[in-house]
This record gives C-alpha cells, structure tokens and sequence, in this order.
C-alpha cells in the first residue's frame, strides 16, 4: 500500500503547485477586468470604445517607460530620473526643432535635428547614470536622485521655465497624430518597441546576461560577463526608451514642456513591480510592464472618470508601489 501511495504525494503537490502559479499568474488580469467592471458601475463612459482606445493610448506611453525602468530593475537598479529625464528631452527637442524653423531648414531636416536632440540628452543622461552606478560604485538611489536634480534643472534652465513653442506640425503629425490602419502611433510605437525589447531580452546574450547579473551580481562577474559595461548599456538604452517617450509626448502637447515628467518615475516604477518585476532583480519582461502599465492607466483613467482629487490618486499610486513589493515578497516566499 505504502509504494502504491508513495508517487501520489508529490504528483499531488505539483499539480497544487501549478495551480498556484496559475493562479498568480492569472491574477492580475483577473484584476484589470475587475477594475474595468467596478469603475463601469460608477460611470459607464468607461466601457464606450472612445474611452478604451483612450485606456489603450495613454497606457501606450506609460508602457514605454515602464519597459525603461524594467530593464534597470532586472539588474537591481531603477532609474528615479526617468521624469525629469523625459521633461530635458522634451525641452531639448522642442528647442532644436524652433530653432531649425527659424533657420530656415526643411521640414524634414528640423523633424530629423528634433529626433536627434532629443535622443541625444536621453543617451547622454543614460551614459551618465551608468557610469555613476558601476563604474564609482554609487547606489542606483544616489545617482538617479542626483541626475534627478539636474536634469530638472537643465530642463528649467534652457525653457526659462515656459512651454517651448515652435514644434513643426510634421512633428506631431508623425508620432502623435498617424497612425496605422487606423490604429494610432502611440499604440503601433509601443507595440513594435515592446516586441523588439522582448526579443533583445529573450534572445540574445546581452539580454540573458540581464538576468544573472541581477539574479546574482557576485556569479555574474566570475562567469567572466563585463558587468560594469553591461550596466551602462543598461542605464542608456532605460534612458533613451525614456527619451522616445518623451518625444512622443511632446508631439502630443505640441511644444516642449519642462513639466512633462511629473510623477513618471514613479508611475513607471509602479507599472513594473505591479506587473510582476521583482525590485530583488533577474525576474520580469516586457509583458509584465504592459500588464502593469494597463493595470495603472484604468486605475488613474477610473478614478478621474470618477473626479477623484489628483492628490488622493497619488496616495493610491503610492499605496500600490508597496503593494506591489509586498506581492514580490510574497511570491519569493511561495517559491
């Protein structure tokens, strides 16, 4: 009796174990729908399909950053200057592109000097967090919060603290207002960016390099990868995700705006631990910023359908950030 038994525990507690992960795995999606159906209750205008390609939009770009905070999370960092990051580009761009019109340039030569600008400052604000974190060995706390300051005072500091105007229509036409088979830019951006992320992350060394580094930093170094070089490309290609963002949100304002930023940091960051990276590093995705990206953008779209006060909505935004830690952990135990 004792043999026959004895392989029907442990098939038992995998098939448990399985489910579990199913489970976890199923439930914030589960979540999003919950969401979308209580804040329907309330208001109905959240399910009309004007406002769900509106959700699917604004969730666009709040994917974009959150994939940018992914890729420095898998390595036990995270980029708290994203924002302001966004906010210098923004001004950068608009400026290089006024200046071009008043130049004289083609249009197409100022949409092409907008481009360049802008992701010249996100690679130059990448390159220099990087090289703070692994080449001084400096926290991923300390230096973001430090580039934090600065890049919200070169973004102040050239626009004068104004909305820079000038930016060409061929500029927002291009990323704000075209499109694909009718889909709009924003979106067929985010998802050709979010696929090709998979891929760099999924199917290359650099990208499984990612992973050991931020599953064990100390194996990673004697295995021989060049971590210290690796964490740069990191801090860059975080900042210029970021800077592709920003440029399609000041195509969508239409002028360079040394406010755009806002609370990005932290929106981003929520997206990407609610979605399921874990700030312990080495686990997480694309998918889990797209997932938490929507999971924040019908939070906030919800709670203004339901003209909730801005300031209690960032007690929310909050609240979920150390929730989302706190489901981290508790997966880590599970496990």
């Amino acid at each position: 009796m004792s043999d026959l038994s004895a392989p029907t525990a442990p098939a038992s507690a995998e098939r448990r174990a399985a489910l579990m992960s199913l489970l976890w795995q199923a439930a914030l999606p589960i979540a999003l729908v919950v969401l979308l159906l209580g804040f329907a209750a309330v208001d109905s205008a959240v399910l009309t399909l004007g406002n769900l390609v509106n959700i699917a939009q604004q969730a666009s770009y709040l994917a974009l950053f959150a994939m940018a905070q992914t890729v420095v999370i898998l390595t036990r960092g995270f980029d708290l200057a994203l924002g302001p990051t966004v906010s210098m580009v923004s001004v950068g761009s608009a400026l290089a592109m006024a200046a071009g019109v008043a130049g004289g340039q083609a249009p197409g030569t100022v949409l092409l000097m907008g481009l360049a600008a802008g992701f010249a400052l996100g690679a130059a604000c990448g390159l220099f967090n990087g090289v703070v974190v692994a080449w001084l060995g400096v926290s991923p706390f300390v230096a973001t919060l430090g580039s934090y300051n600065i890049a919200i005072g070169v973004a102040t500091t050239l626009s004068a603290g104004r909305p820079v105007q000038g930016v060409p229509d061929l500029f927002s036409r291009l990323l704000y207002g075209g499109g694909l088979f009718g889909v709009p830019a924003a979106i067929v951006i985010a998802v050709l960016v979010g696929v090709g992320l998979h891929l760099l992350l999924t199917r290359t060394v650099y990208g499984r390099a990612l992973y050991i580094i931020g599953t064990n930093p100390r194996a990673a170094a004697v295995a021989g990868l060049p971590v210290k070089r690796l964490l740069v490309a990191t801090y860059v290609l975080c900042s210029t995700l970021a800077a592709l963002g920003a440029l399609m949100m000041t195509a969508r304002t239409g002028s360079g705006e040394p406010n755009l930023g806002g609370s990005l940091s932290l929106q981003a960051i929520a997206a990407a631990v609610v979605g399921g990276t874990s700030l312990a590093g080495g686990r997480g995705g694309v998918g889990t910023a797209v997932v938490g990206a929507l999971f924040v953008t019908i939070l906030s779209n919800g709670m203004n359908l339901a003209r909730i006060d801005g300031y209690v909505q960032m007690v929310v935004l909050g609240a979920i950030v150390i929730a989302g830690v706190v489901l981290d952990r508790l997966r880590l135990e599970r496990r």
